[in-house]
């Protein structure tokens, strides 16, 4: 029996204002282990992948088997779903003879998650800037990778810049969350998120982290988001405090992501204090959470270990 293991890194998006074009890879995994010729029934999210992959590339349908093992948590903005369709995505191209390269790979990821802000650092690692461009507005000279109409650029991420992860133990939906976002939001803070998001880039590709100082404050998605993580300000607050760069929610949540230079330790302790603090406050409750300090991957998506090959 054929089998081959990939490994994906989680990834965190948006970074605040960069709303579905910002991510970064986390060092930070996911194992996902496809045996050709097992007879399974995989899960819903797995047979789309498949059935994508096997459209896409004309080769006849076989059966297999996948299991899973890692650490990136289910639904909780790490891109835990990318890792799953990434993982049988490029399993799946490795059984066929590799008749993908990655970018065609990662094309058909983004397809399935319906936007490429993880898709890209988990499939290309460090960290991404992804746009949608018109066919019209193209300029070859000008662009590193053409995906589908959208542009994407990516920047390896020092090892000296840290990310600290308050991990809470709910999950919240990719699907609930865009349903809390309005239709319109006022020109002024469209143009200082935009500003921020600039800033973000700048900071990224110049590896110039100390201006990544108040350039997370977004106006698009996370004030409405609040609603779903009620103790977010109280955390972004407390880590900026503890001497974080700055903090932001990781994709649609639940996690919140700090960025830090230094203290990183001292800022863990001060996210989950006032994790733990607000939700007491108010509800009367106490919330399950843990911290996790990683630093960014820059590899993304890899072939871990194979079997030795058979005639298919």
């Amino acid at each position: 029996m054929q089998q081959v293991t990939v490994r994906i890194p989680a990834s965190t998006s948006n970074l605040g204002p960069g709303f579905d074009c910002l991510g970064v890879a986390l060092r930070l995994y996911n194992d996902v282990i496809v045996a050709r010729g097992a007879k399974s029934r995989p899960p819903a999210i797995v047979r789309a992948a498949a059935d994508l992959f096997f459209q896409r590339t004309r080769c006849a349908p076989f059966s297999f088997s996948v299991s899973i093992k890692g650490d990136v948590p289910s639904s909780r903005g790490l891109g835990g779903s990318v890792t799953v369709r990434l993982g049988v995505l490029v399993a799946l191209n490795f059984l066929t003879g590799n008749r993908l390269d990655r970018l065609s790979i990662f094309q058909l990821c983004a397809h399935l998650e319906r936007h490429p802000d993880n898709a890209a650092p988990a499939a290309f690692g460090g960290f991404t800037v992804v746009r949608q461009v018109s066919p019209l507005a193209r300029r070859t000279e000008l662009r590193l990778v053409d995906v589908n109409g959208a542009e994407l650029q990516r920047f390896e991420v020092s090892a000296r810049l840290y990310f600290v992860l308050l991990i809470p133990d709910f999950e919240i939906k990719t699907s609930a969350a865009r349903k809390v976002l309005p239709r319109k939001i006022s020109r002024v803070a469209a143009l200082e998120s935009c500003q921020n998001a600039c800033a973000i880039t700048a900071a990224f590709a110049s590896r110039n982290y100390r201006s990544l100082r108040g350039a997370f404050r977004d106006h698009l998605h996370q004030p409405y988001r609040q609603r779903l993580v009620p103790f977010l300000p109280r955390v972004i607050a407390a880590a900026e405090k503890a001497g974080a760069l700055g903090a932001f929610l990781s994709g649609s949540g639940s996690t919140i992501c700090a960025v830090t230079l230094r203290n990183r330790n001292k800022v863990a302790a001060a996210m989950l204090r006032a994790a733990r603090t607000s939700t007491e406050r108010e509800s009367n409750g106490s919330m399950a959470a843990r911290a996790l300090v990683t630093t960014a991957d820059n590899v993304g998506a890899q072939i871990l270990r194979q079997s030795p090959t058979t005639n298919h």
